[in-house]
């Protein structure tokens, strides 16, 4: 990577083709949205490793930020019918939603308004035509109001307005159902900020889910999520040369994305990111057609003047259209292809693509600082007039087991397995190290940075609607 010494800090870029460069190459143009560049220097001091293992640090998350932030716990068809449930934990907090009319979904926070006990156990997918504890049987409507209290005789102080059930906030968007247990909060819409503009292009309620993962991860929910917020680590990490030129935008305190070419490399970069480690003969256009080998898909070669990247992306609309029943025949080679990734504060992943259709969420395990669970979902698109299908349960794996063991994540397992087998080793690391944080890239690394902008704002704010 070159820098003039004039340059000021977060502008210098990997040399070779842009992003940009690439997208105004491609055969179908992108949607608008996938044109757009929104970077700003947001400073270049060290993060403190302690807040990453710190309890105290840990515990001011758990009071001011979780409680206080929005955060999607289903989808809809997780709760497709009147009386269905979904019970989502997040640190020591328990929320219950629920459908409660034809077109109408609640959410409650999972509490006995009696004496505290937990109403439904387990997260997950359930049916409750009423809410009852199971300890002195108070019960309630699906709409959170009191239906029946054993000896209600000796209770002449119990009101409704003080015992029904105590009320969540609950929007919905993109086909996901979003809770904050913030009465006060802002509405869902200023989190979302661009993202309901953008992703009227990739229409997340048109897709129904394919596979849920959920894995056990040795590192704090931040570290987790981090390593998923940049593509520099490619080069290490999953020994591609492709990542260098990777296109960073951040457009609110709770909005960033990245669009990663695939098909697409710079040579010019790798260099300076790998000195001699990929000196070796670049992939030709012909070694690169080799990627549709990973979905099965066989060709016979390039005709002349044909590029990789837009033979990829036809054979893959061909065979995605037909498999799912859609028509792609219009779809870019970057929404075929590219790892088109937006992130919403504090922990949601969402994915534009198609071949890339993933979703992610990072959370506390519990109350456990050192220790995280991730979420992964892949979507397809529904074709035309067809409804979601019921939710697949999700695979349960725990630290130590592979994600190879997951049949249907097929070439992507032993990829998700080098993501996340850094991470013990960086949360061990955070706790040695002399030096007292990490240091970020200005550019590569700067999603990370607002992240942690935007939970300082939390921290420090923990009376008011941020």
């Amino acid at each position: 990577m070159t820098e003039d010494a004039s340059t000021r800090p977060g502008e210098a870029r990997a040399s070779g083709p842009s992003v940009a460069d690439t997208l105004a190459s491609d055969g179908i143009p992108p949607p608008p949205p996938l044109l757009e560049n929104c970077y700003t220097f947001l400073g270049d001091k060290d993060i403190g490793f302690g807040r990453y293992t710190s309890p105290e640090f840990f515990r001011r998350e758990l009071e001011s930020l979780w409680p206080r932030t929005w955060q999607w716990a289903c989808r809809e068809e997780h709760v497709p019918e009147e009386g269905d449930t979904y019970v989502y934990y997040i640190g020591p907090y328990s929320v219950i939603v629920v459908r409660s009319g034809e077109d109408v979904i609640e959410a409650f926070l999972n509490t006995c308004t009696h004496r505290g006990t937990r109403l439904l156990a387990g997260e997950g997918s359930g049916y409750s035509p009423a809410f009852t504890c199971p300890f002195h049987g108070w019960s309630w409507e699906i709409n959170g109001t009191i239906r029946n209290i054993p000896g209600r005789w000796d209770f002449p102080h119990v009101k409704n307005e003080t015992h029904d059930l105590q009320r969540v906030l609950c929007e919905r968007w993109g086909g996901f159902v979003f809770i904050n247990m913030d009465l006060h909060a802002r509405p869902l819409a200023d989190y979302l900020g661009v993202m309901p503009e953008h992703f009227r292009h990739f229409p997340l309620e048109r897709r129904g889910v394919k596979l849920h993962v959920q894995k056990k991860l040795p590192a704090n929910w931040k570290a987790a999520q981090e390593a998923f917020l940049e593509a520099y680590h490619n080069f290490e990490t999953h020994d591609s040369p492709n990542g260098g030129n990777t296109q960073y935008d951040v457009f609110s305190k709770y909005v960033s994305r990245f669009i990663h070419n695939i098909g697409n490399y710079s040579p010019e970069s790798l260099e300076d990111y790998a000195g001699d480690k990929f000196r070796q003969p670049l992939l030709t256009e012909e070694e690169l057609l080799a990627f549709l080998g990973v979905y099965g898909i066989e060709v016979d070669g390039l005709q002349p003047g044909e590029r990789a990247r837009g033979v990829i992306a036809e054979k893959l609309r061909s065979h995605f259209g037909e498999a799912l029943g859609v028509d792609l025949s219009q779809v870019s080679e970057s929404v075929m292809l590219d790892s088109i990734e937006y992130h919403l504060f504090p922990n949601m992943f969402f994915f534009a693509g198609i071949t890339v259709p993933m979703v992610y969420r990072f959370r506390p395990d519990g109350t456990d600082v050192d220790n995280s669970i991730f979420d992964l979902l892949l979507l397809e698109p529904l074709a035309e007039g067809a409804e979601p299908p019921e939710p697949p349960e999700p695979v349960l794996l725990d630290v130590e087991q592979s994600y190879t063991e997951v049949e249907a994540l097929g070439w992507l397992g032993a990829i998700y397995d080098q993501d996340t087998g850094n991470l013990a080793l960086q949360q061990q690391g955070f706790k040695t190290s002399r030096k007292p944080g990490l240091t970020l890239g200005n550019y590569q690394e700067a999603r990370i940075r607002r992240v942690h902008m935007t939970l300082d704002e939390f921290l420090s704010n923990s009376d008011g609607a941020i």
